[in-house]
């Protein structure tokens, strides 16, 4: 606050600055704040200029006040506060979205030096979550798990209720790791091979399901199908886990998934493996063949997660998230949690994280384009 005092008959006008603007308006003390008589009654015109002159320093120190007070910094520089930082994932628990978000969230708690929460907002392949979000406060403390079926929907839903390649800031890619192509154990097929042979004989009488229309497993299934040149009906349902289930239950007999949903099946025996979709092989499943092994090099498909905050939330904060979240993937423990799923751990920059997505959403839409699928 800034009081200009009327100066008495005889004497220069008087400026008070609260603490706040006196660094800004020192000329006006220096130049104007003089208490002493002066010797002669200083004219209307040299009171006039001298008004003006403190009118002209207290705009300046208004400016600064408005520079060091912007709107941006306030959040911060109390980012983050006491409440806890929310990772939403847009799927049913039981998957890898939802797994990775969980291993992420415990990681980056620590650095971040708040709680973390972990909450499934499900429905609509992913739509219900990502709209949550991209409504949700630009502060930080709410944050999208990503995943490629994000990317999908962007070039298959013309209804979005929000544009997929600017209501969010990337902040992160946490992990990738492959797809594997797996089959109910009951299917007279050991190979990729003896699959496509097996499909092409009973065209329409096999299944495979998906997470969702237009996730990542039905993508897959899809693409298997243009590639391989087969009749497989897609059956979606709610979430990893409720396929999973049916696929142990042979109601579906084939799924392309990430590595990590499957694993635990696959090294219990209730699931076998033809493939993995990378261009090389797996470490955790030595003995399955890649893509261009089992004679479908095009089958090749990475399954990545990642992390987003809603467009407006300041790059200051960004970078924040950003830096605890890569902290909690270094860590050794966090590591081995995911090598022993299956992952490899990332933790990108914002900037190449957002070139992953826009990377993904071209190929994911020609690949729709050319396979003729669309979703409302």
């Amino acid at each position: 606050m800034v009081i200009l005092k009327k100066p008495p008959r005889g004497r220069r006008p008087v400026v008070f600055v609260a603490p706040r603007l006196r660094s800004a308006a020192s000329s006006v003390r220096r130049v104007f704040c003089s208490s002493r008589p002066s010797s002669k009654i200083p004219s209307r015109t040299a009171q006039g200029k001298a008004m003006l002159s403190i009118v002209r320093a207290l705009a300046l120190a208004a400016g600064v006040i408005a520079v060091t007070s912007s709107p941006g910094s306030a959040p911060a520089q109390t980012f983050p506060s006491s409440r806890p930082v929310t990772f939403v994932v847009p799927f049913a628990p039981g998957g890898s979205t939802d797994t990775v978000a969980r291993i992420v969230a415990q990681a980056a708690g620590q650095p971040l030096g708040v709680p973390t929460v972990v909450e499934n907002r499900t429905g609509g392949a992913g739509v219900v979550g990502w709209s949550a979000v991209a409504r949700s406060a630009p502060d930080g403390h709410t944050l999208l798990t990503l995943e490629m079926s994000y990317t999908i929907a962007a070039g298959l839903i013309p209804t979005l209720p929000f544009d997929a390649k600017t209501s969010f800031v990337q902040v992160t890619t946490a992990v990738e790791n492959p797809h594997v192509m797996v089959v109910n154990p009951k299917l007279p097929a050991n190979t990729v091979a003896e699959l496509i042979t097996l499909l092409k004989a009973n065209p329409g009488k096999y299944f495979f399901g998906s997470g969702g229309n237009g996730t990542n497993t039905h993508m897959g299934g899809e693409l298997f199908k243009s590639l391989a040149g087969v009749d497989l009906v897609h059956v979606p349902y709610r979430g990893a886990g409720a396929v999973l289930q049916d696929l142990v239950a042979g109601q579906v007999q084939v799924l392309v998934t990430s590595l990590p949903t499957a694993l635990p099946l696959i090294q219990s025996g209730q699931l076998r493996p033809l493939m993995v979709a990378a261009e090389t092989r797996s470490p955790v499943l030595p003995d399955v063949p890649s893509a261009p092994e089992a004679g479908l090099p095009g089958m090749v498909m990475k399954f990545w997660v990642g992390f987003a905050v809603p467009a407006a939330t300041p790059p200051a904060v960004v970078e924040r998230l950003n830096r605890d979240i890569r902290t909690g993937l270094a860590q050794p423990e966090t590591k081995k949690r995911l090598a022993e799923l299956g992952m490899d751990a990332v933790g990108n920059t914002p900037a190449q994280a957002q070139a992953l997505i826009e990377s993904e959403i071209a190929r994911w839409s020609a690949i729709a384009k050319a396979a003729d699928i669309k979703l409302q």
